[in-house]
């Protein structure tokens, strides 16, 4: 099914996505099963405007879960990374992106090759719909003859997580956050273990680890473990929940450099990290961790 890029899709809410419903998946190739979602609406509640945005970055997903027919029929698997700019106008729902891949089952392809071009030509539609100026989104194949080569690594930095601190918000709450601008600045990159948030429709868990790497005034590291915890029964995608703590970190820390790059476990087959930095710099490795 084709698509008109010029077409608007703001009709699209995540109510209406297939979280949370019963769907019957699709045996054979089916790009209408992508569902994007406009990222102006959570963006423009937590004051970032379009065409301004704060941070550079993108959204590294891994499919585990690929599969399609090779032209005798005999069925063939791959693990794929996709990277997704954050300049998308859109984010594609996670459940329509696996219903999507789910597609391609039961479906004969040539090659590889042909699998991968299809991927990015259908997902960039998605990802780029309603942009006056569209690109295309990065996909790369890994044979499972690579798969061995796929490294597991926790994030690097300080574990705030060895800290000893009490707990008590359970909702987004950026005035826990603090610097002291009276000590000399810093470099540090600082990680946990202990994201959670909730999916927007459905409320189920969605487990994240996450690193934030800076320059600055020192931030206090109770405050900011303190805020990560109380992600915890907030109700919101990852990609949005990785923009609000580089928003209220950059606001309430004021540091001069800043990057949140967020690990989230892996549901039905897909995971979703996002990274938003506010200086231009290579994307990290997308190198899963054990609990992915």
């Amino acid at each position: 099914m084709s698509h008109d890029p010029t077409k608007p899709i703001t009709a699209n809410t995540p109510e209406q996505s297939q979280l949370g419903r019963a769907s019957a998946y699709a045996d054979k190739y089916d790009p209408s099963q992508l569902f994007p979602i406009a990222r102006a609406t959570q963006r423009e509640a937590m004051g970032i405007q379009a065409g301004a945005l704060p941070f550079f970055g993108a959204d590294l997903w891994t499919a585990f879960e690929l599969s399609w027919l090779n032209p005798r029929g005999k069925p063939q698997v791959a693990i794929a990374h996709f990277t997704i700019p954050c300049e998308t106008p859109n984010i594609i729902e996670s459940k329509s992106f696996k219903l999507y891949l789910n597609s391609f089952n039961n479906t004969v392809f040539a090659s590889a090759d042909e699998v991968r071009e299809r991927l990015r030509t259908d997902l960039s539609e998605a990802a780029w719909r309603g942009s006056a100026q569209p690109a295309t989104i990065g996909v790369k194949l890994l044979a499972p003859e690579m798969f061995d080569r796929e490294p597991v690594h926790e994030l690097d930095g300080l574990d705030l997580d060895r800290l000893d601190i009490e707990c008590t918000r359970y909702q987004p709450a950026p005035e826990l956050l603090s610097s002291d601008a009276t000590q000399a600045p810093v470099t540090e990159t600082l990680t946990s273990r202990l994201l959670k948030s909730n999916c927007l429709v459905t409320g189920q868990p969605d487990w994240g680890s996450v690193q934030i790497r800076y320059s600055g005034p020192p931030i206090d590291q109770a405050g900011l473990l303190a805020y990560i915890v109380s992600f915890r029964n907030h109700n919101e995608f990852h990609e949005p929940c990785a923009e609000r703590m580089f928003t209220d970190i950059w606001r309430q820390c004021q540091p001069t450099k800043l990057a949140v790059y967020a690990r989230y476990t892996r549901r039905g087959g897909l995971d979703i990290n996002p990274f938003r930095t506010s200086w231009p710099q290579a994307l990290p490795v997308n190198a899963r961790m054990a609990r992915q």
